[in-house]
């Protein structure tokens, strides 16, 4: 029986890993031959082949669901109704519109909007709306999220932003709106965001620095509803009918068991359905009936069996679930939980037991981590050794009975201000310890290396007095031990990083690191801190050298302030050094100015005839072992004539396009000068600029000059001194990923 399990678990797991989907056609050959083998002694096999059959039926639906190539871009009248609870923030609205309609073509089942400047909108609403179409696609960076991903596993078939609209029909009871701005409207310490979160799942509004405080200290579960506040409430109910019956206060005519695991799996279905029966809901509710069935009837199989049952049964109902990092960490910290504690001798004192747990989840969770790229807080033991019985025994019961008893203003609201203050209590205790203990964002490690890491942390969880279990803990050490692939002398490592409508190079040689300009700033989006700093401290970059900002326009300079806070800056030289930040302490680019780092040479320039800020750009040309780059900033026509007189006519191999391939730049007497072999673009996806223009891209063509572009392949990799050629992350293929 686990055998099988196990199988058709691994089958519908095999989805993550595939390149390609296979065709329908042998997708039911597969199925067939699994059939087939039921009835035989390779039933395991079957049901693998079954499980994986599925799954990617499942996937090819979804991606058969996404808008057609043709309607990625344009812009169409389309009606349909508000799902979810939207969000609403100081610039945009975003919500999501299920099976919309439209005269002029078939749009997906699902959309995901943003309408800036946007009314507020309700659930439950239907609107008419010109929506700009975008097939799914995101930033995608080197270890960093694919949202592409995220999106398919939720089943959003395109993006979009509204420009107009009108309101067709008004809401139904949205019941779960009303509760929200009900929640919102109360006095609760300045924490009513976190109520919101808490009690319907729904945390857009919380603030940054919260959020921030919440993943620096492993402690985001316990404000997003989850399996554990399921579990939580549900083992609440279980425990209190229990109770009743050790007491003898339980109708002796009555069992207690089936009461017990049916009002606890009554209170979960409530709860999931104040949440809105989003996916970790709906996966929280099938664990609980498994493990609820087990404990009602089949306890006699071990604990082991409903992980697997709650693991195929999450899965056969959804099983692009596997593209989300939160299933892995929900099923491994159970997993971990089950490994430590069954099959132990002899009882655990309550209070060693729970700080166990939050050891040993700790340390099960190192390898998920890792391997999904993930931030590892350093303080979420002792966080969570406090957070969850606070927010479990206490604020959690106080939010729900006081939501309840709302219609009982005075009962309720007085409920809700103490979980509130009780919330706000944590977070400032929260706060402090992200401040003792910031996240460790740690290196990929190569899977060997992970496996052997792996091989230690079970090691860690065995009981203790076992042999070889000591033997995990140099083995652990290889998460910051690890040896690593470091740039060969008198190369440069260069990655062009996808930041949307802005720049970011780093530059790294064997030991040193240089990065030019720091990726755009707008309003509340800062990728200089969440593309940039992150994608720093992935590559294993302890400091940045040099920080050389082209110019100070705020797709080239506005993340620099982020990246100087997460991590040391020895020295930062700008274009426009006046215009920037006066934190950033900048000098003024020098130009003529020449240095070199491990056998690499690198130099700057700049017009002195500069006549606006784009000309004002600091240029900079990096050689390595006879091979040349050359980083423009937003260097125009009239400033790309006078480099090539100021550097007679250099040779060079790959030009960064000057100005994101604006008309006004990528002249042909720079082209001629230079003859470069490729040219590598930054740009975003749809800009408002029209960058790179159409006579650019065609001068690139007429010249032999092969183009790279972020827009299309994702962030680039270019080891210069190595005369190869670039690379993009979507040429690592995955069955999601489409073309730009």
């Amino acid at each position: 029986m686990r055998t099988g399990m196990l199988a058709l678990a691994l089958g519908l797991l095999c989805l993550g890993a595939l390149p390609v989907l296979p065709s329908v056609g042998m997708l039911v050959v597969i199925a067939l031959v699994g059939l087939c083998c039921l009835p035989w002694r390779a039933r395991p096999l079957g049901l693998f082949l079954l499980g994986l059959s599925w799954a990617c039926l499942s996937a090819q639906q979804a991606l058969d669901d996404r808008l057609d190539s043709a309607l990625d871009g344009r812009t169409l009248w389309l009606e349909g109704r508000v799902s979810g609870l939207p969000e609403q923030g100081a610039r945009a609205v975003r919500f999501e519109l299920d099976d919309p309609w439209s005269r002029r073509a078939q749009l997906p089942q699902r959309l995901q909007l943003s309408w800036f400047g946007g009314p507020t909108v309700a659930s439950g609403e239907r609107w008419r709306l010109a929506v700009t179409l975008k097939r799914p696609q995101g930033l995608l960076n080197p270890h960093g999220p694919d949202r592409e991903a995220a999106l398919l596993a939720r089943r959003i078939g395109a993006t979009g932003s509204v420009k107009a609209g009108e309101r067709l029909e008004a809401a139904g009871p949205a019941w779960r709106n009303d509760l929200r701005q009900r929640l919102l409207a109360v006095q609760a310490q300045g924490r009513e965001a976190a109520l919101v979160a808490l009690v319907l799942g729904h945390g857009a509004g919380l603030a940054r620095e919260d959020w921030q405080t919440l993943q620096a200290t492993g402690t985001v579960h316990l404000l997003v509803i989850s399996g554990q506040h399921v579990g939580l409430l549900a083992g609440l109910v279980y425990g209190l009918v229990a109770g009743l019956a050790r007491l003898g206060l339980w109708p002796r005519a009555v069992p207690w068991l089936p009461w017990a695991c049916a009002a606890a799996f009554g209170a979960a279905l409530g709860y999931g359905g104040l949440a809105g029966f989003q996916v970790p809901v709906q996966r929280a509710c099938l664990m609980l009936a498994v493990v609820l069935l087990w404990r009602l009837r089949y306890r006699h199989l071990g604990v082991g069996v409903p992980l697997l049952l709650a693991l195929d049964a999450v899965l056969l109902w959804e099983p692009l679930a596997s593209l989300q990092p939160g299933f892995w960490l929900s099923f491994v910290a159970v997993a971990v939980l089950i490994f430590t504690f069954s099959g132990r001798l002899g009882a655990w004192n309550p209070w060693l037991a729970w700080g166990r747990a939050q050891w040993m989840i700790a340390v099960g969770l190192l390898p998920a981590l890792l391997a999904l790229g993930l931030p590892v807080s350093l303080s979420a033991p002792v966080a969570n050794l406090i957070a969850v019985p606070w927010v479990s025994l206490a604020v959690l019961p106080l939010a729900l009975l006081g939501t309840l008893l709302l219609p009982l203003p005075v009962l309720g609201e007085a409920m809700l201000w103490l979980a509130g203050g009780l919330l706000d209590g944590l977070f400032r205790l929260l706060a402090a310890m992200a401040h003792w203990r910031p996240a460790w964002v740690p290196e990929p490690v190569p899977w060997l290396v992970w496996g052997l890491l792996t091989l230690g942390v079970l090691l860690l969880l065995l009981p203790r007095g076992l042999p070889m279990r000591v033997l995990g803990w140099p083995l652990l050490l290889l998460a910051v031990f690890a040896p690593r692939e470091r740039v060969p002398h008198g190369q440069v490592e260069v990655w062009q990083l996808d930041v949307g409508q802005g720049l970011a190079l780093v530059l790294r040689t064997r030991h040193h690191t240089l990065l030019y300009d720091a990726g755009p700033a707008l309003a509340d989006q800062d990728l200089g801190e969440r593309i940039v700093l992150t994608t720093l401290h992935k590559l294993g970059v302890s400091a940045v050298d040099l920080m050389l900002l082209s110019h100070a326009d705020a797709d080239h300079a506005g993340g620099a302030p982020a990246v100087q806070r997460g991590l040391p800056v020895r020295s930062v030289v700008g274009g426009e050094a006046a215009r920037l930040p006066a934190v950033l302490q900048a000098q003024p680019c020098a130009s003529g100015r020449q240095w070199q780092w491990d056998g690499v040479s690198f130099s700057l320039w700049q017009w002195r005839g500069a006549g606006d800020s784009n000309q004002e750009s600091c240029v900079l040309l990096v050689e390595a072992g006879g091979e040349r780059l050359l980083l423009t900033g937003d260097l125009d026509a009239a400033g790309e004539r006078a480099w090539t007189r100021d550097w007679q006519a250099t040779r060079i191999d790959w030009l960064q396009a000057p100005h994101h391939g604006s008309r006004s730049s990528s002249s042909q007497a720079l082209l001629d000068a230079t003859t470069p072999r490729g040219v590598l673009i930054s740009r975003g996806r749809y800009n408002a600029f029209g960058h790179p223009h159409a006579e650019v891209m065609e001068r690139y063509r007429t010249n032999g000059v092969e183009a790279f572009d972020s827009a299309v392949h994702g962030a680039l990799r270019l080891q210069l001194g190595a005369f190869g050629r670039p690379s993009g992350l979507r040429e690592q293929r995955r069955f999601w990923r489409q073309p730009g």
